[in-house]
This record gives C-alpha cells, sequence and structure tokens, in this order.
C-alpha cells in the first residue's frame, strides 16, 4: 500500500511552467487544475474540469476532484482520488474497464459538445503530457478549444 500524502492548492491565472511536487495548481478562468503524477514519476497532469470531464469542490480549506485520476497513458498507470488534499489510491483497471470509461467519456462529450468538437480531448486529463512545444501544446489547444 502506498503511503498517504497530502497536496497543497494554489488558485492561478495561468498554470506556472515548472509545477512543484505536491501541489495542484487550479485556473478557474480556463477551467484547469494541473499537478505532478501523484506516485512520483513527475509526469504533469491534466485534469480540465467540465461536466464531461473533472468537478472540482473547494469547501474553503480543501479541494477535492471527481471522478477519480487514472493515469493509462504513463508508465506508472497510477490510480488516484484527490479528497479534501490528501491523495486516496485506488486499485488497477483492466485494459477493458479503461476502455469502457474512455468510451463513455467520448460519448458525453458527443452529446454536450457535438461530435465534430471532441477529437482533441477524446483521453484529456487522463495521463497527457504537454509537449513544450509554444503553440502546439495541451494549453494551446485548450485556449484555442475555449476562444482565447
Amino acid at each position: 500500500m502506498k503511503r498517504e500524502k497530502v497536496l497543497k492548492f494554489e488558485f492561478v491565472e495561468y498554470i506556472p511552467d515548472v509545477l512543484e511536487k505536491d501541489t495542484v495548481y487550479i485556473s478557474i478562468q480556463f477551467a484547469t487544475a494541473t499537478h505532478k503524477c501523484c506516485c512520483g514519476c513527475g509526469k504533469e497532469v491534466v485534469t480540465p474540469l467540465s461536466p464531461t470531464d473533472w468537478t472540482l469542490s473547494f469547501d474553503g480549506a480543501s479541494v477535492s476532484f471527481s471522478p477519480s485520476i487514472g493515469n493509462w497513458s504513463f508508465p506508472c498507470e497510477s490510480h488516484y482520488w484527490i479528497t479534501r488534499n490528501r491523495v486516496c489510491w485506488s486499485g488497477k483497471m483492466t485494459k477493458e474497464m479503461i476502455s469502457e470509461g474512455r468510451d463513455q467519456n467520448s460519448r458525453a462529450k458527443a452529446r454536450i459538445y457535438g461530435s465534430d468538437q471532441t477529437a482533441d480531448f477524446k483521453d484529456s486529463g487522463v495521463g497527457v503530457e504537454s509537449d513544450d512545444k509554444p503553440g502546439n501544446g495541451f494549453w494551446q489547444k485548450l485556449k484555442s478549444f475555449f476562444g482565447r
């Protein structure tokens, strides 16, 4: 069993270029939260906040995300919940379970946003890495998606 981890959070306008370990950065303006993977691998985890991605709860002292964060695209394949600033580790999921979850997410996006706007975001947030190329990365796609 992995040890308990407590995260800090910061509300920011823009996600910083360098992320601190054990800190969740939340941009309400861009409806996005980002943190380094809680397993310690150092990969950047992007969690878009929307009706079809993650929801954020803020109680004045802590943050929680729903649903769980599954980094299936990362070598670590970590899976956890962030609940009241605490990382709650979750079990492994089968490839079939992951595929079904992604399919459900794609169908929900198509219902809400229309099928033509979901291609770039099919697996967004679940183990997504930034490509670090200005103008070509996830942040640029997110900004253009929201018309910014």
